[in-house]
């Protein structure tokens, strides 16, 4: 009888240990930094600048012969390094970078519109809501990773969200989330103040709004940097947003500059986490877009459901509890609906269980064995 009884709490206790991963896994990430940019195609960041996009030599000098000489290289692995050299240096060698169609890995968005807040809301609640469909200001009806984490105690207060573009506090429904989410040109007043953020905030009011609610990157980047130093947030979202302004506008020295400029912030950002005690070999970072564009001296410049190829996204990871496998090839493709179920299991929690119709986790982000 005792030996039934020990068999049968060992039966148990197994069969908690095999479908209770959250609890019996232990990964090593206990900080998430999560930076996108608006509209990046994977074209530019796997192969860097466009030949077919590059402004032509126009007599006058200064763009076209300036962005060849900052951006034209002889083959695509030298116009990406020059384009994204923190991405390609750092982030791609010692983690996972998805969405190389010439490589048989294919990343896209699953929500069927392909423009930003069915994108965000997808990225940040793990599927593609069909009532999510425009950019309208509307508070998001769905939860997302950072919310539900943000529940916790373990992360309740140590969360902050911050993005050029002020659709943002919709998309997270600030009002119900429960955290800071500072956007467009609003000034940042909550948790700590550095006169540093005093300053771009000053400066939010003062500057030249050239897309209406949306300031250069520049202001939202460096608000964020320093609150991330004054707070220490366990989770850390960014949004810029320069990439899609340009790209519609059919600017495309800016919009590389912009590129440029995303990873050069996400250099700084991780070389100053990794600084600091609470972050250093315990923090994962996740890069990615929130849709395409299309392809060709036209289309590049737009996307959407009519534009062809604008579900096509990349996506990167680098972290501790990363396999450093580089440049996928020949893998199963993934989807932005993916990216919230995988944060949550990186750091030991079951998204969904929480929310069943969200993506899974990518399993080789989470597992040495793949």
């Amino acid at each position: 009888m005792r030996h039934s009884l020990f068999a049968c709490r060992l039966s148990l206790l197994l069969a908690i240990f095999l479908f209770l991963p959250s609890i019996s896994m232990a990964f090593k990430t206990e900080n998430i930094l999560f930076v996108m940019t608006d509209g990046v195609r994977w074209h530019e960041a796997f192969n860097g600048a466009d030949p077919d996009l590059m402004p032509a030599e126009d007599g006058k000098g200064d763009d076209s012969a300036s962005l060849k000489k900052k951006y034209w290289r002889d083959t695509p692995e030298q116009r990406r390094e020059a384009l994204m050299p923190f991405t390609w240096k750092t982030v791609v060698p010692n983690g996972q970078i998805f969405g190389n169609r010439a490589k048989g890995s294919e990343a896209h968005v699953s929500n069927g519109f392909n423009f930003s807040y069915p994108g965000f809301n997808e990225a940040l609640t793990g599927y593609g809501d069909p009532r999510v469909n425009s950019n309208d200001k509307t508070p998001n009806p769905n939860v997302s990773v950072f919310e539900w984490l943000n529940r916790m105690p373990e992360f309740s207060g140590k969360t902050g969200a911050f993005a050029a573009w002020d659709v943002f506090p919709f998309i997270f429904n600030a009002e119900r989330c429960g955290f800071p989410v500072n956007a467009g040109f609003d000034a940042m007043t909550q948790g700590k103040i550095n006169a540093r953020i005093e300053l771009l905030n000053r400066l939010k009011v003062e500057s030249a709004r050239p897309w209406g609610g949306e300031p250069y990157d520049c202001l939202t980047y460096h608000t964020a940097f320093e609150w991330l130093k004054e707070n220490h947030p366990r989770l850390f979202f960014l949004a810029l947003g320069e990439t899609d302004e340009w790209g519609h506008a059919g600017n495309y020295k800016e919009y590389l500059d912009g590129i440029r400029r995303y990873d050069m912030y996400v250099q700084e950002l991780w070389e100053t986490v990794q600084s600091l005690p609470q972050y250093k070999d315990k923090t994962t970072l996740i890069l990615s877009t929130d849709h395409g564009r299309g392809v060709g001296p036209e289309d590049w410049k737009s996307h959407g459901e009519e534009i062809k190829f604008s579900e096509q996204i990349w996506m990167a990871w680098m972290g501790p509890d990363t396999p450093a496998l580089g440049e996928r090839s020949q893998v199963e493709a993934v989807t932005l609906s993916q990216v919230a179920a995988t944060i949550a299991t990186l750091l030991g929690k079951d998204f969904n269980q929480f929310s069943p119709q969200a993506g899974k986790p990518i399993a080789s982000v989470i597992s040495k064995d793949q």
